[in-house]
């Protein structure tokens, strides 16, 4: 890449509208007023467009992409609030026919297009991740060259700089000595920062002000960090686990590491006879629950002496699990959040001849694990041909399952014994006993059945937190430091004729840098600076209004 000498002797990069050192403009010599966003300094983005690298580098450096990303990561985002997203549904339900059932043809389509799960999609992933480069890319595109730029700036200015800055002026002070001593001490009450060279002086204030933006970015780019590392194994756990009473289960995103034993789950009512409380408790006809809890009792798994065998379960610590108050181990917090009284667990059916009433047997069945076969006395014995544990009938006419979960079981049998040429088939459920064949000997009676209270808990790691209240700070950080300070600069700097000429500049908030300028102007011999781009604009009117009583007179 080839540089731009200067007539200082600074060697400028390629592309570079105003001398990093003395000021002096080296493009666009007919503008009057110079642009000073960026220091006037080279980005690459600007001076590199060969390779492939420079394309994709200048493509994510452009704000205009920058905000067409944010404007399609607000739209994703929106779409994942039409509806309740997959981690806010009941959990023992089945997406598809939840979002089905609950919104209709919208929310089938919903589902099918897996907006259920948007923010976890790839493609979703694929618009933070390119939000991330956008501002990586950008940020480094324009910091460097302007950390650059302010620090190796000198403090005598090329004249073309100073006068083509918007506010210039010149005064003609009896003492120039004097004068400059004075403003150097009224400057210095003001808490600018001053820099001397050949009698001149630049008072400078507030630089680190010019970072705030870039902060903003640094602070942007760790929080989408932390939320794209939710979806990295380890980091980021929120799952649902049903424990019954009495049952030992492994703890989902433990990897098999921790187990919890649900001793007993407890529910407490609010007493109705508490006169605290009749008058609430008049408005309902359902019993109002104070608390309930899970006694839960946590077990480490031992890693066992041989590849492949699970050692024994290690019991570390005991909690009663309530509402914000949750079971926490190892970075994990078990929080309860649901429950459910009575679920069925076993069910009891007796073999009967149906000529006689006599029972040939009883089978047990265990909801949740049922077997194939049950062996009864005298060669007698019952297949479990299908299971449904949420029994209903489809469209078709065909017996099916809504979910795995037992609150409407329904079996076809398969009976067999010694004097029956053929296994009979029936069918039972809960208040249905259908004897497929019509003729069969033999029928399967309900016996008894069992239930169950089963306590819902969610098990819960977040290790990007950290990511994320560290980004947001320094995102705060960056927006205090860029939104309530200005990067003021004041060049006092002296003329071949004895005069002074005055520049100033700042990157918002003209009115407190005029301010300061008037506040010299008080207390010097030196003279308010003119505001050029206003003068123009009155120029600009003052012509626009001529032509219009010109015309107005020919007419």
């Amino acid at each position: 890449m080839s540089k731009v000498s200067c007539e200082c002797g600074h060697i400028n990069p390629e592309g570079t509208e105003i001398c990093e050192s003395c000021g002096k403009p080296l493009q666009h010599e007919n503008k009057q007023v110079l642009n000073m966003r960026y220091e006037g300094v080279a980005r690459r983005s600007q001076t590199y467009n060969k390779s492939i690298v420079d394309k994709i580098w200048n493509f994510f450096s452009s704000v205009k992409v920058g905000v067409w990303i944010i404007v399609l990561t607000l739209l994703a985002s929106s779409l994942g609030t039409i509806f309740p997203q997959e981690l806010f549904i009941p959990p023992n339900v089945d997406p598809a026919a939840h979002y089905a059932q609950e919104y209709g043809v919208a929310g089938k389509v919903y589902y099918t297009l897996g907006f259920h799960n948007l923010y976890g999609s790839w493609w979703y992933m694929g618009l933070i991740a390119a939000l991330g480069t956008s501002l990586i890319i950008a940020s480094i595109d324009r910091v460097v060259p302007l950390y650059r730029a302010l620090k190796t700036q000198r403090v005598t200015r090329h004249t073309g700089f100073m006068k083509r800055q918007r506010l210039y002026g010149t005064s003609q002070p009896e003492n120039v000595d004097e004068t400059m001593a004075e403003a150097k001490e009224l400057l210095k009450s003001k808490r600018y920062n001053i820099r001397e060279e050949n009698g001149n002086l630049v008072a400078e204030k507030n630089r680190f002000s010019r970072w705030g933006p870039y902060v903003n970015h640094l602070g942007l780019i760790i929080f989408l960090l932390g939320a794209m590392l939710r979806f990295f194994p380890g980091m980021y756990v929120d799952e649902n686990v049903w424990v019954r009473d009495g049952e030992t289960v492994v703890l989902p995103g433990t990897d098999g590491e921790y187990y919890l034993e649900n001793e007993e789950f407890v529910l407490e009512l609010y007493d109705e006879e508490d006169e605290r409380f009749v008058e609430s408790m008049a408005r309902t006809s359902d019993p109002v629950v104070e608390t309930f809890q899970t006694n839960a009792v946590l077990y480490e798994r031992e890693q066992g002496d041989t590849i492949g065998v699970d050692g024994e379960l290690t019991r570390i610590d005991e909690h009663p699990i309530e509402v914000n108050d949750p079971l926490t181990f190892d970075n994990f917090s078990v929080y309860q959040v649901d429950y459910k009284l009575n679920e069925f667990s076993d069910m009891s059916f007796e073999l009967t001849n149906r000529e006689t009433d006599e029972a040939v047997g009883q089978i047990d069945i265990d909801l949740f694990d049922p077997e194939d076969t049950y062996e009864l006395d005298d060669g007698y014995a019952v297949d479990i041909h299908s299971y449904f544990p949420d029994f209903f009938f489809t469209d078709d006419g065909d017996p099916s399952t809504r979910s795995s979960v037992p609150d409407n079981p329904a079996f076809i049998f398969e009976m067999s014994g010694p004097d029956l040429e053929e296994p009979e088939i029936s069918f039972v459920g809960i208040q249905q006993n259908m004897d497929v064949n019509g003729d069969n000997q033999y029928g399967m009676n309900f016996a008894d059945l069992d239930t169950n209270h089963v306590t819902a808990l969610t098990v819960r790691k977040d290790l990007t937190l950290p990511f994320l209240i560290v980004g947001g700070s320094i995102f705060m950080i960056g927006l205090i430091q860029g939104s309530y300070w200005a990067h003021r600069r004041i060049w006092l700097q002296r003329g071949e004729d004895g005069s002074v000429h005055l520049a100033g500049h700042t990157n918002k908030n003209w009115q407190s840098l005029k301010r300061d300028f008037e506040a010299l102007s008080n207390q010097t011999e030196l003279q308010v600076p003119a505001d050029q781009i206003e003068e123009k604009e009155k120029k600009e009117e003052a012509e626009k209004e001529n032509e219009t009583s010109s015309r107005n007179e020919k007419e």
